[in-house]
Order: structure tokens, then sequence, then C-alpha cells
């Protein structure tokens, strides 16, 4: 069983319940837009070996425009969606779950797997879209 949007007190609270150790997943609005979790939950969560399932990874397609992504994209013959999906796919202890309302976007979604980022892509990804450094509200849609 999972949970869904809890932020890092609340799921501290969970595992003290009766079998609340037992949580197997948090489902979190988590994406390049979005990256509060970093801070604490993620690091949290990974040390307990609970998986953060993202749900929105590509900010509900407002990255798939992101000119920011185009030339990092564009150099794994991918698109900017394909990017960020890419992404949030190669954080430790998350899973993604893209939206796949046509089997086009299906395609492009499991084409996203055989994009191997570089350390370069990392850092150009962390400067358009930079990581928290500071506790943040978890986000939510």
């Amino acid at each position: 069983w999972g949970v869904s949007n809890f932020d890092t007190h609340e799921m501290e609270e969970l595992v003290s319940l009766p079998a609340g150790d037992s949580v197997q997943t948090n489902q979190i609005l988590y994406n390049l837009s979005q990256r509060g979790p970093e801070f604490d939950l993620a690091p949290w969560s990974r040390q307990r070996g609970i998986p953060l399932m993202a749900y929105s990874p590509v900010d509900q397609g407002v990255l798939a425009r992101n000119a920011s992504l185009e030339a990092i994209a564009a150099r794994h013959d991918a698109t900017p969606a394909q990017l960020a999906l890419a992404w949030v796919m190669a954080q430790d202890g998350v899973i993604a779950i893209p939206k796949a309302s046509k089997q086009e976007h299906i395609r492009q979604n499991v084409a996203a797997l055989d994009i191997e980022l570089t350390r370069e892509d990392f850092a150009e990804i962390d400067r358009a879209f930079p990581p928290p450094r500071r506790k943040q509200g978890l986000q939510m849609i």
C-alpha cells in the first residue's frame, strides 16, 4: 500500500504507527519544475527504501515546450518531454508515472528509457532548474 502527497513529517508520523513501516510508496508531484522533495523527503525516503512515485513528471506538458531542455534533448535525438521524463527516471528511488493518453505518448515515454544523461547534461539541467537550497512545502495539483 502507498500514500499520496505525504511530506517528510507526515511520513515520519506514518512509519511510527503500527504497520506504518509497511508503506511501499509515496506518490508526489515531482519534476524539474518541482524539485522541492530533493531537500529532505527524497533522502529520507531513500534511506528507508520507500520509493517516491512522481506524478506529472513533464509538469502537465509545460516541460515539453521548455526552451532550456531543447538543446540537451537535441543532443540525444529526443524531445524536451522525453528528456524531462528521463531525468525523473534517473533519480535514485523514484518511479515516474507519465500520462499516456495516446499510443504515440506511450512510444515516446518508452523511448525516454534509452536516454543516458551525461554529467554535463545533469549540470546543464541543474543550471536551468536549480535544486532546492532549503525546505519547501510539498506542492500538489
